[in-house]
């Protein structure tokens, strides 16, 4: 497998600095296949084979990959320690106002 078959470095830089409010829906159908295939190609072509910048692209590439994936993780943590938060937030209201009209109860009876 050679570069030929692979997207420019230059290509894929260019797809990254476009605003996806610039693309039309063809385009970004297009850049996702596109990219799904040369991530694959980059996977199967021997390292050996590839040029400096096919070397540099595979790189980064699967740096930013790693950093999503690393950054949906914290999402993820964070997300949870919001909804457990939110949830001990209003079990506390939820305490307090039972105790507010038991008391209110009490009072009235």
């Amino acid at each position: 497998m050679s570069d030929s078959m692979r997207k420019g470095l230059g290509e894929q830089v260019g797809e990254k600095v476009t605003p996806q409010s610039q693309k039309s829906t063809g385009q970004v159908l297009s850049e996702n296949v596109t990219g799904a295939t040369d991530k694959v190609a980059g996977a199967f072509q021997p390292t050996e084979e590839k040029s400096a910048t096919q070397k540099i692209g595979d790189s980064t590439r699967s740096n930013v990959d790693s950093a999503q994936n690393g950054s949906s993780g914290y999402l993820d943590s964070a997300k949870n320690t919001l909804s457990g938060a939110a949830e001990s937030t209003s079990n506390t209201l939820s305490n307090a106002a039972d105790t507010v009209t038991g008391k209110t109860k009490g009072t009235t009876e």
